[in-house]
């Protein structure tokens, strides 16, 4: 071995010796004038080495190989060598880079003699495209040691030629399975330079394996895309000068191949694609056959293939570039039957409840089968499959259909025998099935307040309605009463309304509902007579859990039919939207759930137990189904200062705002962007702090409610603790004080103007004659006096007399209440009427009747008689506009004194006795009565007319003088009139 390893390093030497020895005398000859001769010892040595080597052939008996001769197929890279040579059976075959002399193959292959040719053949696959470059190859003989000489050399011409001068890149379009390797060559054009390479968009490492040759090898290539995988090289300048395309796949590997018959004739056979191949186009996807027979249809989801008639066995086929797979299947014509799908459905017979569908088969032959068959029908409500069997089954009836109600249907059969698969299904049939009657409303009594309620009943759905509801009956039956009232209302109206103090017994409401088809069976509820007080009933809360509220109680002995739990929004207080639900009565739990359910949102739930007679409040819920932190802070926050504590109030917040349960109220000082916790109110119902011990300054307090969600925004109200909030009370005091003053001041100072326009000058009366009073002293003498009865009640009574005259001799049967006081009785008495009119609501003209009594007998007593003084025309005229006419009871006064207080605005009536006279409040004209004129009393004064032109007044007994009214109060004594006086007095500046 170490000899033949000699040798073939001998046979190297001489062969790079024969290439340097051309290579040198080309370069001798091209360059022989710049040369130097540094090249010939090395020449000198190749010359010598090739002496020796002439000298051992000679010594060999091996004939080297003849006829050497190169055969390309450059498809599958593979190079054939064939030479002649009868003799040996082993060879050394090299091949090398003809331009570069690099080495690329040296191997000792054994190739036996072709006995019809005498020729040897020895193929080579190229791991490079043969079209890359030029390949020289060289074969001798060999026996064990012994070698013979090299054949001549054979040169495989590239395509990187000076002849080619265009960019090319090899491979082109090729196929290749996936996790191959692969080499790609790019051939630079004439006189540029080489770039780089690019594999799909990654940057490759490339060899150079001529001048203008340069090639890449990729190992383990994924699967290319449908467009294939892209190789490229460019120049210097980096633009792209040539590419090529490399497919990279896999080879068909099919599954589940299954034949089946469809008109109990033919075949079908169908199966899985399997994996995919990722080669696309014409040349390179997959192609089948089935027993020979091409599958033109079997294109990509659609696997399938048929033929005329059933063979019993099948065998499929399936092929690309990178190679084929094979699948069969058997089986009996009985064990593979899947009807084809029925056709011409249609629906002989349609009624409310159910309805007959009926179709035809296409092969003849499914009418001797027997067949197991499913109807699909589907409604807006649901879908179901129904199942039937039979013997050529072409007609069903289907059951428990909805009346109204619109339906799709569609059929599909099989083989009950040996059942293989279910057909196909058939087109759908739609159909209407025909009217009923509704259902029974579920109806409720709901109570707004106390005394107003509402009886309210669910539309009926789809389901119940039974075709389109028109209206609805009401009727009010009252057993006791035995009377019935009747209403209509249209098909919106779900309510009405009822009035439970109207009721005076127990009121049975039916409600029916109507459709073109009839009317529903009657739903019950009982109005009582009396509704039980729902303010002891227990009020618990419940907490959503994600699908509802759960609530559970304790079983009822009242519920007989149901329990019946109720919900609507807490803080709604007429036409509510209330839902319930009904509950069986050996049940006591329930989830609540609807789709009106929102978030920080108040829900009272109500259970009650229901009966034949009526229902009964058992139990009640507050639930949210998330709790929110409050909408808005706490109303009316306001402070109030108590010494050095300051005590805040607040309303609690309305039950639409809160959001969720109050757990109470959280009090902060605040102090810039700080908030300092004061307090912490866990009680809800609690709406008031005091915050204890301030200094004096200014103070902001924070009050917030808090839910489980969290704290409201809070309200913020402001304080300053600080003296001069008693100096503001005296301030506002001394300046209302000095206000009132700076008034008087100016009203006294313009007290003419002011008098003129609140208190006109009233002149004085104008008398004729001398009636001048004496400005002296009035003395007085006592007379003898006589018993006078005066009556000064205010109300006046007909039974009694105005003045009674008592004589003289009676007055000593007083009694002994006369002898108990030095008074006259007369006077004693009259003091008594007086104190008596004085305790009772008298008028104000009654104290000045009194006083003037008063005072005309403090000088003694003198029997008094009232003498009619009649009124004259020109008294009544001005005083006709103060006061409108009233009456003429209402002018009839009582038996008292009554100087000159007649009224002006009363009708004269004829007088019969002196009790009968005219009265008019002192107010009307501030006690004075202005007089016309004055004439003495005598006999001619009926004949003068002075009735209709006198005024009256009272005379004594003993004198005829007339008794005028004048001011005789003293100072210190009270007058009725006293603060007018000042008035009066103030404006015209007296003291």
């Amino acid at each position: 071995m170490n000899s033949m390893a000699n040798q073939d390093n001998g046979s190297a030497v001489v062969s790079r010796c024969h290439v340097s020895t051309a290579v040198a005398v080309n370069h001798r000859l091209h360059h022989l004038e710049g040369s130097n001769f540094t090249t010939m010892p090395s020449l000198f040595f190749c010359i010598l080495l090739l002496g020796l080597r002439v000298t051992e052939s000679q010594a060999s008996a091996l004939a080297p190989p003849q006829e050497v001769r190169l055969d390309a197929d450059k498809e599958t890279q593979t190079l054939s060598v064939t030479w002649e040579d009868g003799h040996a059976s082993t060879f050394d075959v090299e091949i090398l880079l003809t331009e570069l002399m690099e080495m690329v193959l040296n191997e000792t292959v054994g190739v036996t003699e072709d006995q019809s040719t005498g020729k040897h053949q020895w193929n080579w696959t190229s791991p490079v495209p043969l079209e890359c470059t030029s390949l020289s190859v060289k074969v001798r003989s060999r026996d064990g040691q012994d070698v013979s000489e090299w054949s001549s050399q054979q040169i495989l011409p590239g395509l990187d030629l000076p002849d080619n001068t265009d960019s090319q890149m090899y491979p082109e379009g090729k196929t290749v399975p996936v996790g191959s390797n692969m080499t790609f060559c790019c051939i630079v054009e004439e006189g540029q330079q080489f770039g780089s390479l690019w594999y799909k968009d990654t940057l490759v490492k490339e060899n150079m394996l001529s001048r203008r040759t340069y090639a890449t090898t990729m190992t383990n290539q994924g699967p290319s895309n449908p467009s294939g995988t892209n190789v490229v090289c460019s120049n210097e300048k980096k633009m792209i000068i040539a590419g090529a395309v490399v497919f990279v796949g896999y080879p068909p590997l099919p599954s589940d191949l299954v034949c089946e018959t469809h008109d109990l004739i033919s075949v079908d056979c169908q199966w899985s694609k399997g994996r995919n191949t990722y080669l696309f186009g014409m040349t390179r996807q997959t192609y089948y056959t089935l027993n020979g027979r091409n599958c033109p249809k079997a294109r990509n989801s659609n696997m399938r293939c048929g033929l005329e008639h059933w063979d019993g066995n099948w065998t499929l086929v399936a092929r690309n570039l990178l190679g084929e797979f094979r699948l069969t299947d058997a089986a009996e014509l009985g064990h593979r039957v899947r009807p084809v799908a029925p056709v011409n459905l249609t629906t002989p017979e349609v009624y409310s409840w159910n309805a007959s569908v009926g179709w035809l088969w296409k092969d003849k032959g499914f009418e001797r089968l027997s067949l197991i068959c499913q109807v699909q029908r589907t409604s807006h409500l649901n879908s179901s499959t129904q199942t039937y069997t039979g013997y050529g089954l072409n007609t069903v009836v289907l059951k428990d259909l909805q009346p109204d109600e619109k339906y799709s249907v569609k059929v599909r059969c099989g083989s009950q025998k040996n059942f293989w698969k279910w057909g196909e299904w058939s087109l759908p049939l739609s159909f209407q099935t025909k009217m009923d009657r509704p259902v029974a409303p579920d109806i409720w009594l709901w109570m707004d307040s106390d005394n107003l309620g509402r009886v309210l009943w669910k539309p009926l759905t789809k389901s119940e309605s039974h075709g389109q509801i028109s209206g609805y009956e009401v009727i009010l039956w009252s057993p006791e009463e035995n009377s019935q009232q009747t209403l209509t209302l249209p098909q919106s109206v779900y309510s009405l309304p009822i009035n439970v103090t109207d009721r005076g017994s127990k009121v049975t409401v039916t409600v029916t509902a109507r459709n073109p088809a009839g009317v529903s069976l009657p739903a019950n509820v009982v109005i009582p007579r009396y509704l039980p007080d729902a303010e002891d009933t227990t009020i618990s809360k419940v907490a959503f859990n994600g699908s509802g509220f759960p609530l559970s109680w304790v079983a009822h002995a009242n519920a007989s039919c149901v329990y019946v739990v109720d919900w609507y929004n807490t803080s709604c207080t007429q036409d509510c939207n209330v839902e319930w639900t009904r509950v069986a009565a050996d049940n006591t739990n329930t989830m609540v759930q609807s789709g009106n359910f929102f978030a920080g949102v108040r829900y009272t739930f109500s259970l009650y137990a229901c009966s034949s007679e009526s229902t009964v409040l058992l139990e009640r819920w507050h639930g949210y189904m998330q709790e929110l932190v409050p909408s808005r802070t706490v109303p009316r926050l306001s402070p109030n200062q108590e010494g050095s504590d300051v005590q805040l109030t607040w309303d609690q917040i309305p039950l639409e705002h809160q959001r969720g349960f109050i757990l109470g109220y959280t009090v902060y000082l605040t102090n810039a962007s700080h908030l300092a916790l004061l307090a912490n109110i866990t009680d809800p119902q609690l709406t008031n702090h005091t915050v204890r011990n301030l200094v004096l300054g200014s103070y902001k307090f924070t009050v917030k409610a808090y839910t489980a969600a969290g704290e409201d925004g809070g309200a913020t109200v402001s304080i300053s603790l600080s003296y001069w909030l008693i100096m503001e009370i005296l301030v506002a005091l001394g300046t209302m004080t000095c206000l009132l003053i700076v008034i008087t001041i100016a009203c006294y100072r313009k007290r003419k103007w002011v008098k003129m326009a609140f208190y006109p000058e009233i002149p004085e009366p104008k008398l004729p004659g001398d009636w001048g009073i004496t400005q002296g002293t009035l003395d007085v003498k006592p007379s003898p006096h006589s018993m006078v009865h005066i009556v000064e009640d205010s109300v006046w009574d007909s039974s009694k007399e105005a003045l009674v005259t008592v004589p003289e001799e009676d007055e000593e049967g007083t009694g002994d209440e006369a002898a108990d006081t030095d008074e006259p009785a007369s006077l004693r008495y009259y003091n008594q009427v007086v104190e008596e009119g004085s305790s009772s609501q008298r008028r104000p003209h009654a104290s000045d009747s009194s006083a003037s009594s008063t005072g005309s007998m403090d000088s003694g007593h003198t029997d008094v008689t009232y003498t009619g003084i009649q009124t004259s025309a020109c008294s009544l005229a001005p005083m006709a506009h103060f006061q409108p006419q009233p009456d003429a009871s209402q002018c009839v006064g009582g038996g008292g004194y009554r100087p000159q207080m007649q009224s002006a605005s009363c009708p004269e009536e004829p007088h019969t006795g002196p009790e009968e006279h005219l009265q008019a409040p002192v107010g009307s004209f501030g006690g004075y009565q202005p007089q016309c004129s004055w004439k003495k009393d005598s006999p001619e004064a009926d004949g003068d007319g002075l009735d209709q032109t006198c005024l009256g007044s009272p005379t004594s007994v003993t004198s005829s003088q007339f008794l005028l009214p004048y001011d005789t109060s003293e100072e210190g004594e009270e007058h009725p009139s006293s603060a007018s006086t000042w008035f009066h007095n103030l404006l015209t500046g007296k003291p």
